[in-house]
Formats: structure tokens, sequence, C-alpha cells
């Protein structure tokens, strides 16, 4: 697939999963000031859910809070809150120690806030290892590039794509054939227009040769 590789050429190679979340919580209304004790606030507890997610981060689970939509007037206590929040697991394995984070702390926080919560959302792109379909694929694109004077390199990275499905359904594959760039989803990101050809040209290479019966 035609993701960017980086700005040097190199290719992703293994990749983490992902699943996206919105977690909606619904509280209780009631005046700021008059009676806030009966008010159940639910952007406070969506915060929560979301700095006790945080907290559960670490080498092989990546976890970033997005956005939390809720509130009103400022004399109100907020009866709803949606946290949208996307998690990184780097293997199969993390992906239900995730899903458990998830429960417990929705459980947690539903019972310490007073408020009911509904989670909707699922890991909807599996991690990516390199099993030997893959390798045998990134060497054929390594010796084409060789060939075309480029040193093709790969590394893994924790960005996904739809090489994550691809792989999942057992199909050797090469996400990152793309052109050359970086500071992808910034507003510093950028391409290099010498790699077009360049991987243009590596493309046609590597497919002759998978043409010709060489993986």
């Amino acid at each position: 697939t035609y993701e960017p590789a980086l700005a040097d050429g190199t290719l992703a190679g293994a990749r983490g999963g992902t699943g996206n979340f919105s977690i909606v919580v619904r509280g209780r209304s009631a005046h700021a000031g008059r009676n806030p004790e009966d008010g159940r606030n639910a952007v406070v507890a969506a915060a929560d859910i979301a700095v006790r997610l945080a907290s559960v981060a670490g080498p092989q689970l990546a976890v970033n809070p997005a956005r939390i939509e809720g509130g009103g007037p400022n004399n109100v206590v907020p009866d709803l809150a949606v946290l949208r929040i996307n998690f990184r697991p780097a293997a199969r394995d993390d992906i239900a120690h995730a899903q458990s984070q998830i429960d417990s702390t929705v459980a947690l926080v539903a019972a310490a806030h007073d408020v009911t919560i509904s989670v909707h959302g699922s890991f909807n792109r599996p991690p990516k290892p390199i099993d030997p379909g893959a390798a045998r694929l990134f060497d054929l694109v390594r010796i084409s590039g060789g060939d075309l004077g480029l040193d093709i390199a790969w590394k893994a990275t924790g960005g996904v794509c739809d090489g994550n499905n691809i792989a999942a359904a057992g199909v050797p594959v090469v996400d990152t054939m793309g052109v050359r760039g970086g500071a992808i989803h910034s507003t510093d990101e950028f391409l290099i227009p010498d790699s077009l050809a360049e991987r243009a040209a590596l493309s046609a290479v590597t497919i002759l040769r998978i043409a010709e019966g060489r993986l």
C-alpha cells in the first residue's frame, strides 16, 4: 500500500494496532449555585476516565484521550459528556489488556461518580508483526531498491494503515511504498518531490519481480 515512507526512504516494518472508542457519560443536571450536590457532573466523570486510562499507557500500549465533548451554561451541572479516546496496542495480547483496563475503569468511575456510562467502539486494526511471508516481501523490495541505487531499510512503527488488515488476512504486505516525506498529520507535513519517480520505479521493479515468481 502507498502510505508515505520516512524521509530517508525507510519502510514501516512491524506495526501496532489501534482502537477508537467513544465513552458516553450520563449524569444528572442541577443548578451550579443553588443545589450542585444534587447534580452528577458528567464532564468531571469523563475527565476522570481520561486521566485513569492515560495512566495505563506504557511501552506496549499508547493511550490518547483526544477530546471531551459536553457541558453547557456555566450555571448548570452538565449531565452529558462524551470522551473520544484512542489506544495503540503493540501486540495482540495488549488488546486484551487494554480492553480490561477500559472495562474496569468504566465500572469504577460509574460507581464513584454515580453516573451511567456506555462504551462504543472497538479495536478495528490488529497489530501487524513481521511474519516469514512479510520478511520475504521486504527482502524482495530491498533487493529491487538496491538495483535502482536505493538503500531500503525498515523499522517498527506505531502508526496503522490498511496494511494491518491485509496482514491479518494472511497476505504479505509492504505498506509504505509511497513517497518519502515526514511530519505526517501535522501542519508541517511534507513530501519530497524527487521521490515520486523514485518510488514509482521501486514499485514497478518489485511488481515485475513478483510476476516473474521471484518472491
